[in-house]
């Protein structure tokens, strides 16, 4: 345990009264109401855990509404979601983003005001829509995945205390967490140690100057975490990414939106959730994630400083990537061994040799195609279309009506 500040305000959890904030969030939600956003797939029906984040929520009574963005490829899938949320007391509404209803809306938009949300698809469109529809009555909007395995309900009111709560008054909180196993006694978090952390401190080396953004992402102990919180009107005014770049665009739009005084982090304490698999096609698992995340980093280091990303550059990094990595993962086994952690250092350097190869093909394929993969902010989509927010959620509230059990909040 530490009290180091970052270069933006860390909240640590000393001696967190979750019940305290959950009694203040309740009596400021008059005011100040707050809405969390759970996106996921109909796969994660499944989920073992989902169950455990609904009996928890139950007991976050300073909500004023939970929105389940959702993928599902039919209407039997969507029904069984619906169904299987009737567990959760609190108000409540699935939202069937790539339904047809919810598709006619977006599609009018790009057809009567060019304004074109439909060749996104995945979890940054699915949030966009979730974020607009939330906007309508949440002063804060808080988010975290449908996976996680160590959830209570801690997490959700400690995301958005830091927003509601006026003493405070941030406008974005960044959940930050120990990705440790306890029960198998295991360090995860592969993609951030063994990828983004290097690659950070590698990028602050080769550019000409240093980068505040650069050194404004280095600040976040855990720059990949899902689960963050902002106010209403911040969440309009940010640019989602629709990749895998999700949560590293989202604090780079964030950065562009606001200051650094208003930003924080705050701890969440151990966290577990599914992990995804190593796979030799660059297209698919944490292979993908590099990737996207990579290609995030390469247009920041266009957009923020005076370097030029080439070949020679894209060299450079990749050499240095593999040095600074190997020396970490020393670093990490000195942890894991003095805790009684397992770590298999040979395959921590697979990890390392394949991230790295990640690298050129990624790197040149930015070069031919630099621009990036943003939805439009809501601020634009609502001077195309005013009403836009209103028409998704009737849509969402007819989809919920139409099938039987479904509750239309």
């Amino acid at each position: 345990m530490d009290f180091y500040q970052e270069r933006i305000t860390t909240i640590h959890d000393f001696c967190i009264n979750s019940e305290d904030i959950i009694e203040r969030l309740r009596k400021l939600s008059v005011v100040r109401p707050a809405v969390i956003i759970i996106p996921m797939l109909y796969e994660e029906i499944e989920n073992e855990p989902l169950p455990n984040i609904i009996n928890d929520l139950n007991e976050c009574i300073c909500l004023k509404k939970v929105i389940i963005a959702l993928a599902a490829d039919n209407s039997s899938q969507y029904e069984h979601v619906l169904k299987f949320f009737n567990r959760l007391k609190l108000p409540h509404l699935v939202v069937w983003c790539n339904g047809p209803r919810i598709q006619a809306i977006l599609e009018e938009l790009k057809e009567e005001k060019h304004l074109d949300v439909t060749s996104f698809a995945g979890k940054g469109k699915d949030v966009w829509i979730a974020i607009g529809i939330a906007s309508l009555e949440g002063y804060a909007i808080g988010l975290h995945d449908a996976d996680i395995v160590t959830y209570s309900k801690d997490l959700p009111a400690k995301l958005l205390y830091p927003i509601v709560e006026p003493e405070l008054d941030f406008f974005f909180n960044k959940g930050y967490y120990a990705r440790i196993n306890k029960e198998k006694r295991m360090m995860h978090g592969r993609v951030f140690r063994l990828f983004v952390r290097p690659m950070l401190e590698v990028l602050q080396i080769d550019i000409k100057y240093e980068s505040e953004m650069l050194q404004y992402l280095q600040a976040f102990r855990y720059t990949l975490a899902g689960e963050f919180a902002m106010t209403g009107d911040l969440a309009l005014n940010i640019r989602i990414p629709g990749d895998w770049g999700l949560e590293v665009g989202l604090l780079a739009e964030v950065y562009r939106n606001t200051t650094i005084k208003r930003i924080c982090q705050t701890d969440l304490g151990f966290y577990d959730h599914k992990h995804k698999s190593m796979s030799a096609d660059a297209g698919e698992g944490l292979c993908k994630m590099v990737r996207d995340i990579l290609t995030t980093f390469l247009r920041i280091v266009t957009e923020t400083t005076e370097t030029q990303v080439s070949e020679p550059f894209l060299h450079s990094i990749q050499v240095k990537y593999k040095r600074v990595a190997q020396d970490l993962i020393r670093q990490y086994y000195a942890d894991a061994f003095s805790n009684g952690l397992e770590y298999n250092r040979h395959q921590e350097e697979r990890y390392v040799d394949a991230f790295s190869e990640v690298i050129m093909s990624t790197g040149e394929k930015y070069l031919k195609t630099p621009s990036g993969i943003l939805l439009p902010d809501w601020t634009r989509a609502l001077s195309a279309m005013p009403d836009l927010r209103n028409k998704l959620l009737k849509a969402a509230l007819i989809d919920a009506a139409e099938y039987e059990g479904a509750k239309a909040d």
